[in-house]
């Protein structure tokens, strides 16, 4: 079981947690439709395809990157993690948006209750960690709400049971990018003033997104990956795509550019975690030779306790930058 990982209340305590955690169970790829390679680093816990030692960059902005790209799903199905159906929890709106770069999934996300008016709000989209959607997500957003922001929070392709095929990163990524448009449209909100924030799975899609385009005005990936080798050599029972083409882990990479960041940056992880390594400095020492700014910053708590501190602190942030 791998719910330690992807524990889906990111941030909350276990007697939070639990309810939901019962709820949620690893879901099997298709029988069958595994490939040979992927089986076979699956069962012996080792990957199978060369892991750099340094990761290359990329001379390619990742937004022209994206456009010339399409990642291959070798198998595809649902998220490796599900739980129940996605209701509405206390103090949110369930809302459809468009999901995937050509908008061909309905897919739910959650937005608090306001009131629109002429005074317009800033908006931040939260990706949330793990592969599923749970209402513990929701309960972390109340101090966004209570700062005055338009929050939303999406769900992804092959999440509880939703449409769509999960990837790993990539096609969530556009996901991600639409959800982003449709906080933007929402009545009420100031798109000038669009702000992003994740946490663990959700703060790797969070980098990748503010590399992908320059809607937003400030970034706060919490407790993220940036190197996609070793993600999926930890966790290579969620590849779905051809682990023998190294395109397509540099694609789901952030730490190959780091000079696309197209808004400042703050990185928060736990003290608790794993700490900051080569790669994540890496990225960031990337982007700021591209003259963008990228700060980084230890807080208390573990890879799920620090989410509560992480919110306000990205608050801070995001008011920095005129939110």
């Amino acid at each position: 079981m791998l719910l330690n990982r992807r524990v889906l209340l990111s941030g909350v305590g276990l007697s939070l947690a639990a309810p939901y955690l019962a709820r949620a169970q690893v879901l099997p790829a298709p029988v069958g439709q595994i490939p040979p390679a992927v089986q076979g680093a699956a069962a012996e816990r080792k990957p199978e395809f060369p892991i750099p030692e340094v990761p290359p960059l990329e001379r390619m902005d990742y937004a022209q990157a994206r456009m010339h790209f399409r990642t291959r799903l070798l198998v595809k199905g649902p998220s490796p993690e599900t739980s129940s159906p996605l209701g509405k929890p206390p103090g949110a709106q369930r809302i459809t948006y468009a999901g995937g770069p050509d908008g061909s999934l309905q897919l739910v996300a959650w937005v608090n209750d306001y009131e629109p008016s002429d005074q317009l709000r800033p908006g931040v989209l939260f990706l949330h960690g793990g592969n599923a959607t749970g209402d513990g997500h929701w309960q972390l957003m109340k101090p966004y709400a209570d700062a005055g922001f338009v929050v939303m929070l999406p769900s992804f392709r092959g999440e509880n049971g939703q449409p769509g095929d999960y990837s790993g990163f990539y096609d969530e990524t556009s996901d991600a990018l639409a959800a982003a448009r449709h906080l933007e449209s929402l009545p009420g909100v100031d798109k000038n003033r669009l702000y992003l924030a994740g946490h663990s799975n959700g703060g790797t899609l969070a980098l990748l997104a503010s590399m992908a385009e320059p809607m937003f005005k400030a970034s706060v990936p919490m407790s993220a990956g940036v190197d996609a080798w070793r993600y999926f050599g930890r966790f290579d029972e969620e590849i779905r795509f051809d682990p023998h083409n190294p395109q397509e882990f540099i694609m789901r990479s952030s730490v190959c550019f780091g000079h696309s960041l197209k808004c400042p940056t703050l990185l928060l992880r736990g003290k608790e975690e794993r700490p900051f390594d080569r790669n994540h400095q890496l990225t960031i020492e990337r982007g700021r030779a591209a003259g963008m700014r990228v700060d980084h910053r230890l807080l208390p708590g573990n890879h799920n306790g620090v989410v509560p501190g992480a919110v306000v602190e990205s608050i801070r942030f995001f008011k920095e930058y005129g939110a």
